[in-house]
């Protein structure tokens, strides 16, 4: 019985190693270089389709540590309670330590129309809902913090 229990301590010393100081993910990151809009994901089910799409960039200082970040990026139409559609990503890696490489987000829902009506016309359809996109961040277990909001520009992208 000698045995087991210096690997346990050995387990349970790496468990606790492993587990750093919470990070306040309000004040460790900073989200840059946001841009929105509307991205022509062509014609599905012969119609002509349009998701929205934001891209931008997570920042922090080189000395915080931000093990296991994971996004949920949620999508709302304006005046809306409920959510319109979300991407959840596992897993943010930073680029030298300091920022990530420019991230794109479109989810599966986005708004359809029926050809001839072009997809710029579909921005000008009276029945087109703006949308709010906002960012969360969490760290391993802890809550989801809201790290940005911002509006889906109503214009047309095709990249």
């Amino acid at each position: 019985m000698g045995r087991p229990l210096p690997l346990f301590v050995l387990i349970a010393a790496m468990l606790v190693a492993g587990c750093g100081p919470a990070v306040d993910l309000k004040q460790a990151i900073q989200v840059t270089d946001v841009s929105s809009g509307w991205f022509d994901a062509g014609i599905v089910d012969g119609k002509n389709k349009l998701v929205p799409s934001v891209t931008f960039r997570l920042k922090k200082a080189a000395d915080v540590n931000v093990p296991a970040l994971s996004l949920n990026v949620v999508f709302k139409a304006k005046g809306a309670t409920d959510d319109w559609d979300d991407v959840f990503v596992q897993r943010v890696d930073f680029v030298d330590n300091v920022q990530t490489a420019p991230m794109t987000i479109r989810p599966g829902k986005g708004y359809t129309g029926d050809p001839p009506q072009s997809r710029a016309e579909m921005l000008k359809n009276s029945l087109f809902v703006d949308l709010d996109v906002q960012v969360f961040g969490k760290q391993s277990s802890s809550q989801w913090t809201p790290l940005t909001r911002t509006a889906v520009t109503r214009q047309l992208l095709t990249q």
